[in-house]
């Protein structure tokens, strides 16, 4: 984000002789993945949850399945734990962790980049609609180079750990099928609706978080770790609720059934009715609440960290 400052007090300092500087851009890669493969680890049960939530239960209901049906994200994961194993929340979490990695790499790369392009005084586009485009753009990047296929490759593997024949033992054998089975395309079903989660995902978040630094450099609150870490919380929360839906649909839509869009909102609809568009949308908010805080926090103070050492 070009208006991510560098902590107050850190000045930069001049590179070491024979050491190369690396750019801006690819500091804004480098501290995006870094942020974004703390998060995904922290907070990948959250993730498992909701996506079980999401699947269809009818489709392997067993009484063991059944009793994770839960709105509350703390009670499903103590569930699974208790009839599977720990082991079990973290199924797809390296698929999910590299694809996060990449995601949140591309994310940043492309949104602090926009938006320098997006601020030139040429346009006069106000900072909060800057953030706003900006952000639909990374999000439209991060959903073709990186979210859609790691989502695919998690989905999968969730749903085949549901089943009661599973055929998949990890991430790679995942991909492995899917190509031999059906193609490139396999591992881009649900791209349509992956797209368009992401980029409103990233224009309500990032554009939010936006707008509260503004009014945080209004009211002359002094930047710090928990300031940033509540304003990432904050963006999250207002993101859960704005493009839950969204998410449902590309959950349903990229399990092991492979369905259509169409298909999996008539779905969601006939299985659970309006409010099934925001199911799983607890747990979302459990996770993301702790993401927008970590992944914020973390990629200020590397971000912070590589300017003032390299530029």
């Amino acid at each position: 984000m070009s208006e991510i400052a560098t902590p107050v007090n850190q000045v930069s300092q001049p590179a070491q002789p024979g050491v190369k500087k690396p750019s801006s851009s690819l500091i804004f890669f480098i501290s995006g993945a870094t942020a974004g493969g703390v998060e995904s680890v922290i907070t990948y049960p959250f993730e498992y949850a909701k996506t079980h939530s999401q699947l269809r239960q009818a489709q392997y209901g067993t009484p063991s399945t059944k009793t994770t049906a839960t709105n509350n994200p703390l009670r499903t994961i103590i569930s699974l734990v208790q009839t599977r194993g720990i082991a079990s929340i973290y199924t797809g979490c390296g698929s999910l962790a590299a694809g996060t990695m990449l995601k949140a790499g591309v994310r940043f790369f492309f949104y602090d980049n926009i938006k320098h392009t997006l601020s030139s005084p040429r346009l006069e586009i106000p900072s909060f609609l800057q953030g706003i485009l900006a952000g639909m753009a990374a999000g439209a990047a991060e959903s073709v180079l990186a979210v859609t296929p790691s989502e695919r490759i998690k989905t999968l593997l969730i749903d085949d750990a549901r089943s009661a024949s599973r055929r998949l033992n990890g991430g790679g054998q995942a991909v492995r099928i899917l190509l031999a089975e059906q193609g490139l395309r396999g591992l881009y079903k649900g791209l349509v609706p992956t797209t368009v989660k992401q980029s409103a995902t990233s224009a309500v978040r990032m554009g939010s978080y936006n707008i509260l630094k503004d009014l945080r450099q209004k009211y002359g609150i002094r930047e710090n770790g928990l300031t940033t870490f509540l304003m990432g919380a904050v963006a999250g929360t207002v993101t859960v609720y704005a493009t839950q839906p969204f998410d449902s649909v590309k959950t349903r839509a990229q399990g092991l059934g492979g369905m259509g869009v169409r298909a999996a909102l008539e779905g969601i609809l006939a299985d659970h009715g309006v409010r099934g568009l925001w199911r799983g949308s607890t747990m979302r908010l459990g996770r993301l609440l702790l993401s927008g805080g970590i992944v914020f926090s973390v990629y200020e103070k590397v971000r912070g960290g590589l300017e003032g050492l390299f530029l």
